[in-house]
C-alpha cells in the first residue's frame, strides 16, 4: 500500500495550486453532488453528533462546506501540501496529515464522513481495508458519504486519472464492500456528467451498524 500512496501523495503536492484554483467553486456548478452532501450533513446533524471528518479533503473546500452546513468539520489528507494549503485557504478550520488506513481518530467518535472521491486511487484489494477503518471510527448510526466514477461493468476498472491513476466501480459491487465493512448503503445517486471518460458520477450513502 505505501508504494501507490507514496506516488498519489508525491502527484497532488506537485499539483497543489492548480487543484485547489480548478475546485474553488465548492460545487457551485455541481447540484447532484451539493444536494447529495447536504443530505449527508441534514443526517449527520439529525445524529446529534457533529464531528466529521472529511477523508481525503485536498485544499479544504468541502471541509468549509459542512462547516457552514453545520458540522463540526475537520479535514484529513495524504498530501503535505494540500493540508498546507487549506491551512491558509480556512485557518479557523483543522486540518492534518494523515493516511486513510490508519486514520489519528479514536475508535466509534464520528458522526460522519465525507469521502469524495478520495478513495479512488486505492488499488481494489485494498479498499476493504480503508472501509473497515472508516467503520471503524464511526460512531454506532454514523454516516459515510463516498463519492466516486461509477462504471456499468462487473468489476473496477483502472484508468489514467489527470493526476495519478484511478479506478472506476460499479455501484453494486462497492456497495458490497461497504456491507462487508458494517457499513448499511441505503441511499445512491448515479448520474451523467457527459464525461468524456464515459463514466458516471456516483455517490453511496451509508450508516455504521
Amino acid at each position: 500500500m505505501a508504494n501507490h500512496q507514496d506516488e498519489t501523495r508525491a502527484a497532488y503536492d506537485g499539483v497543489v495550486e492548480l487543484y485547489a484554483s480548478l475546485f474553488a467553486d465548492r460545487l457551485e456548478t455541481q447540484p447532484f453532488a451539493r444536494a447529495m452532501i447536504g443530505t449527508f450533513a441534514e443526517l449527520v446533524r439529525a445524529t446529534g453528533n457533529l464531528q466529521t471528518a472529511d477523508v481525503g479533503c485536498g485544499p479544504g473546500h468541502l471541509t468549509a462546506m459542512l462547516h457552514e452546513l453545520g458540522l463540526d468539520a475537520f479535514g484529513l489528507d495524504l498530501s503535505p501540501g494540500m493540508v498546507d494549503h487549506a491551512r491558509r485557504a480556512h485557518p479557523a478550520l483543522r486540518f492534518q496529515e494523515a493516511r486513510m488506513e490508519s486514520l489519528p481518530i479514536e475508535d466509534g467518535v464520528l458522526g460522519g464522513i465525507l469521502a469524495h472521491y478520495s478513495m479512488i486511487h486505492t488499488p481494489p484489494g485494498e479498499l476493504p481495508k480503508l472501509l473497515a477503518e472508516q467503520g471503524r471510527v464511526l460512531a454506532p448510526g454514523g454516516l459515510l458519504l463516498v463519492s466516486f466514477f461509477g462504471t456499468d461493468g462487473p468489476e473496477p476498472v483502472q484508468f489514467d486519472h489527470k493526476v495519478t491513476p484511478a479506478y472506476s466501480w460499479p455501484a453494486d459491487r462497492l456497495a458490497e464492500l461497504l456491507a462487508d465493512a458494517g457499513l448499511v448503503p441505503f441511499a445512491r445517486l448515479l448520474h451523467d456528467p457527459a464525461s468524456e471518460r464515459g463514466f458516471l458520477d456516483s455517490y453511496l450513502l451509508a450508516r455504521r451498524s
